[in-house]
């Protein structure tokens, strides 16, 4: 029988994103292993569609002051992540705190 994966509940995406950094090794070689078993499954594009579709995540651009992103990049480095995710996490907890 297969066994599901269970994922901790994360407080915050940087949580989240240090949960996957620090168990990567042991994702990569489950994920080596699979493969060399044949057990991997190939996502169909009708799939990625409904999964794209039924996201709630939207894409946006804004705008920033190089300052703004060259500090944001450095803090990321700092905290393991990429830039793009430490934005959109201090953003998500500016705008809890200040609800």
């Amino acid at each position: 029988m297969k066994q599901k994966r269970v994922l901790p509940a994360f407080k915050s995406e940087a949580q989240e994103a240090e949960w996957w950094y620090k168990n990567r090794a042991r994702l990569d070689k489950k994920l080596v292993d699979a493969a060399k078993k044949g057990k991997l499954k190939r996502l169909d594009q009708t799939t990625l569609k409904a999964r794209l579709a039924a996201s709630k995540s939207r894409v946006v651009s804004i705008r920033l002051p190089e300052e703004d992103i060259k500090l944001a990049r450095q803090q990321a480095t700092l905290r393991g992540l990429p830039y793009q995710t430490y934005i959109k996490s201090v953003l998500h907890q500016a705008l809890r705190q200040t609800k």
